[in-house]
């Protein structure tokens, strides 16, 4: 009896406990486009050209740089000159580090990333893209539009102070010219 009294005390913490177990991946809030502008440094949209994973100095972590081949810069991208940013994470050799909620950049593909100076592992005021997939948007070709498709999609957002949770573009993307137009007219409020 004394037995059945301490389960029945305990499933309720343990209901509690086993609710909250799935809560230790990446919480990501929603970050809408006007967000994106106001919270970066930098919007570039470009194609992959290079990627290369590499220990950092003191051989902690592995920093993936990504190089990529402007096509559309907004803020301090000068025309023509690549640029390289570093993402967390990465495999060098045997090892791998993954940093759940990151964007996924593929060699030869076309991305808009909004990009700023931040803070990483044994590298200081590093080109990241700060706000993982949602910092990221894939280029794709749907009825003869090119249209960006957030890598936020396939990931569940925390809603905004607003209670919103969708992305910009939503499931249906945002055409190309669109979205740039909206970010320059972002970019001159501020």
């Amino acid at each position: 009896m004394r037995w059945l009294r301490l389960v029945s005390r305990m499933a309720p913490l343990l209901a509690v406990a086993a609710l909250a177990a799935p809560a230790g991946a990446t919480t990501l809030i929603r970050q809408g486009l006007e967000d994106l502008v106001q919270n970066n440094e930098n919007v570039v949209q470009g194609r992959v050209v290079d990627i290369h994973s590499y220990w950092n100095a003191d051989h902690s972590f592995i920093f993936t740089d990504v190089r990529l081949r402007p096509s559309f810069g907004l803020r301090r991208n000068e025309p023509g000159r690549d640029v390289t940013i570093t993402l967390m994470g990465g495999t060098v050799g045997e090892t791998t580090v993954l940093v759940i909620g990151s964007p996924e950049l593929v060699p030869g593909s076309e991305y808009l990333l909004f990009l700023n100076r931040e803070d990483l592992p044994g590298a200081p005021q590093t080109l990241t893209v700060r706000d993982l997939v949602q910092g990221a948007f894939e280029t794709s070709t749907v009825n003869g539009e090119r249209r960006f498709f957030s890598q936020a999609l396939l990931h569940p957002l925390a809603p905004d102070a607003q209670g919103r949770t969708d992305v910009p573009g939503g499931e249906q993307g945002i055409g190309v010219d669109d979205m740039i137009r909206q970010i320059r007219e972002l970019a001159n409020d501020r």
